[in-house]
């Protein structure tokens, strides 16, 4: 699937100042990376109340932060395609779709994904970029298939439900895309010196982050989204 200049859109387009800041941002992941991103759908700036998604459902989980014209299957690295989405549309987020040959994630609410990075540090165990907004983080990892997760977590004796995985049909926004909770930013930044950011396995870093969790009120299963 694959946006069709010229079609007419079911948001407003937004035309805040930061757009190309966000089109290099998009050119960099897409061109360099090869990292398939889209457009998110961004925020609403006539609603009644700030950060309200500029998509139709009133109560959105992830306001601004997610796929919506074109959709998920639209993600793609090719630069003209980009730049059209960007031009048009230069405030939308970037969202970042994951699984296949692209990065997947693991995030945590942000007081415990804190916690987690200040242990794997600790342990000297590596990490790759990690996105950050203000309520949440999410460690960007190497692909890895529902098979491999699933024996993963099998082997774990609990997991919180705040612990979520971003595997195949699912995506993350990047930096510098604004979105409802706020600004989202690099909490690690990928290495420029390299031609395609390293990403650990998952593996890695679940056992740090399921340890965070029950450290965290209500063993991480509360604490906001």
């Amino acid at each position: 699937m694959r946006e069709i200049p010229g079609r007419r859109r079911k948001f407003p387009l937004l035309r805040q100042g930061g757009g190309s800041a966000l089109l290099r941002a998009a050119l960099t992941c897409a061109t360099e990376w090869r990292w398939p991103v889209l457009p998110g759908v961004g925020l609403n700036p006539g609603a009644g109340r700030p950060g309200t998604c500029g998509c139709p459902d009133p109560e959105c989980v992830v306001p601004g932060a997610h796929p919506f014209d074109p959709g998920l299957l639209a993600a793609t690295t090719d630069a003209r395609m980009v730049r059209w989405w960007w031009t048009n549309r230069p405030s939308a987020p970037i969202i970042l779709a994951t699984g296949g040959r692209a990065p997947c994630g693991v995030s945590l609410p942000a007081v415990a994904a804190a916690r987690a990075l200040t242990a794997i540090d600790q342990a000297g165990v590596r990490v790759g970029p990690v996105v950050a907004t203000p309520t949440r983080w999410t460690l960007l990892v190497a692909p890895y298939g529902l098979e491999e997760l699933g024996e993963l977590l099998h082997s774990q004796d609990w997991v919180p439900s705040s612990l979520r995985f971003h595997g195949e049909g699912g995506y993350v926004a990047l930096p510098p895309s604004q979105t409802g909770p706020g600004r989202v930013r690099w909490e690690r930044a990928p290495q420029r010196r390299v031609a395609t950011p390293w990403l650990p396995q998952v593996s890695t870093v679940v056992d740090a982050l399921v340890e965070a969790s029950a450290g965290a009120p209500g063993g991480g299963s509360r604490l906001a989204y």
